[in-house]
Parts: structure tokens; C-alpha cells; sequence
């Protein structure tokens, strides 16, 4: 007697399950959407050529044919491999994001500018920081900051100056490399002579390692005083010169205008007689 009735009810019940289905479902999939697009927006992106270990925090962008420092490196980042590239410069502020950074591999590249505190945001947690095999030829304590990580210099075409002493008496420089900094170039040191050197040769401690130099008593830093102090003089000494040319110069007119008056006094006189 109540079959058309259970059916009914039946019916009813299962419809409201499959609705219930339905909607389950669809609010997972919306659910899903926005945890993909929240995670998204805070899990870490590798830069573009680079390759990421996120267990290791070790950012791979070697061999990549790069020509300037990529964007987008994590933060997180521990170890940072750029060997092998074609960058050439350094922007100031490249690695201010870093904060972590304990390795950084810079070698086999085209380097051959650093801007000024270029490495200087590097954190003090840095250890290792190789610049070998580059095309720097000078640089200063500016560039580099207080890092006191182990530092990687050789098989660069250095110009040995003040300037490159003073850095090599700051940088904890690593031990087994030091001899590799060679002196392509470099300015007259102190005690090498007194005829000015021609400026378009290499200097006579061209092809030098520059530690062996510096032991050996020569001091570029020396030779940058001396060199002001002759510079100074030497513009004093113009700058008097200078000067008394003007005295002369101002005598003469003097005496020239002063003849000329007495003249035109002398031709007046007697005008006034005749």
C-alpha cells in the first residue's frame, strides 16, 4: 500500500545525496584552487636557468650563459653557484637579499667592475667568496666591505696600486691561492728609481706575484704619497709663477700708461708756451 510512497521518498533522499555530492565536491575542488594559488604565491621560485635543491638551499645557475646576476634568487639561499657565465659586472646591492649566503661562486666569468659596496651587503655569515678567473684589474675596500669570508682573487689581470694593497691587507685571502695574484701592471714602488716611467709600459713589476712584492719591501701606498706631494708642489710652483707674471704684467702697464701720461702732459706744456 505505501510502495508509490517509499519509492517516492526513496527517490526524494537519493537526490539529496547526489546533491550533497555534488556540492561536496565542488567545494573541495574551490578549496584545492585556493590552497594551489596560496602556496603559489609563498613557496620559493627558482630563477629562470637555474637549478634549485630546496633541502640544501643551493641555487645552480652555472654554465648558464648569463650575462648579469639573475632576479628572483630566494632568500634562503645558502650556496650560490654563477661560475662559468658571461657576467660582467657587479651591481651594488646584487646580494643585499642574501642574508643567508655562506658560499658564493663567481669564478670563470667576465668581471671586470665591481660597484661601489658591490659585495659590501653580503652577510657575516658568508665563508667563501670566489672571484678567480675574471677580468678585474683593480679594486678597493669599498667594493668588498667588512667580509671577512675566505676569499678567492687569483688569475686576474690585476694592476698593482695602492688601492689593490691596502684590499690584500683586509681580505682574509685563502692561503693555497695567494701566489696566484699576479701583477699584470702596476705603478713605480717606492726605492725603484727616480725617471718618471713611461706611461704606456706595464711597470717593472709586470708579471710579479704581488705578496713577493709587497715582503720584499715594495709599497705602492708610498709611492701614491710621494707622487701627491709632488703634484702639489708642482702646482704651487705654477700657481706662483702664475702670479708673478700678473705682477710683472701689472708693472709694465703701469709704467707704459704712466709714460703716456707724462707725455701727453710734456706735448700739452708746450702747446701751451708756443
Amino acid at each position: 500500500m505505501c510502495t508509490g510512497r517509499c519509492e517516492e521518498r526513496r527517490s526524494g533522499f537519493s537526490g539529496r545525496r547526489q546533491r550533497g555530492k555534488g556540492v561536496d565536491l565542488q567545494s573541495w575542488l574551490r578549496v584545492s584552487l585556493l590552497l594551489s594559488a596560496l602556496w603559489g604565491q609563498v613557496s620559493p621560485r627558482c630563477p629562470d636557468s637555474c637549478h634549485c635543491a630546496w633541502d640544501t638551499a643551493t641555487v645552480v645557475c652555472s654554465e648558464a650563459g648569463l650575462r648579469e646576476i639573475p632576479e628572483g634568487i630566494p632568500p634562503e639561499t645558502v650556496s650560490l653557484h654563477l661560475e662559468r657565465n658571461y657576467i660582467r659586472n657587479i651591481p651594488e646591492g646584487a646580494f643585499s637579499d642574501l642574508v643567508h649566503l655562506r658560499d658564493l661562486h663567481l669564478s670563470h666569468n667576465r668581471i671586470d667592475s665591481l660597484a661601489s659596496g658591490a659585495l659590501r651587503h653580503l652577510g657575516p655569515e658568508l665563508r667563501l667568496l670566489d672571484l678567480s678567473h675574471n677580468q678585474l684589474r683593480q679594486a678597493s675596500r669599498e667594493e668588498f666591505g667588512s667580509t671577512r669570508a675566505k676569499t678567492r682573487l687569483y688569475h686576474n689581470p690585476w694592476h698593482c696600486d695602492c688601492a689593490l694593497q691596502e684590499l690584500m691587507e683586509t681580505l682574509n685571502l685563502e692561503p693555497e691561492t695567494v701566489n696566484g695574484i699576479v701583477c699584470e701592471s702596476s705603478v713605480r714602488g717606492l726605492g725603484e728609481g727616480s725617471r718618471w716611467e713611461d706611461p704606456g709600459s706595464q711597470g717593472e713589476n709586470a708579471g710579479q706575484q704581488l705578496v713577493k712584492l709587497l715582503d720584499s719591501g715594495v709599497n705602492f701606498c708610498s709611492l701614491q704619497r710621494k707622487t701627491t706631494d709632488v703634484a702639489m708642489l708642482v702646482t704651487m710652483f705654477v700657481w706662483f709663477f702664475m702670479v708673478i707674471v700678473y705682477v710683472v704684467y701689472y708693472v709694465r702697464q703701469n709704467q707704459a700708461e704712466a709714460r703716456r701720461h707724462s707725455e701727453h702732459w710734456f706735448l700739452n706744456a708746450c702747446s701751451a708756451v708756443i
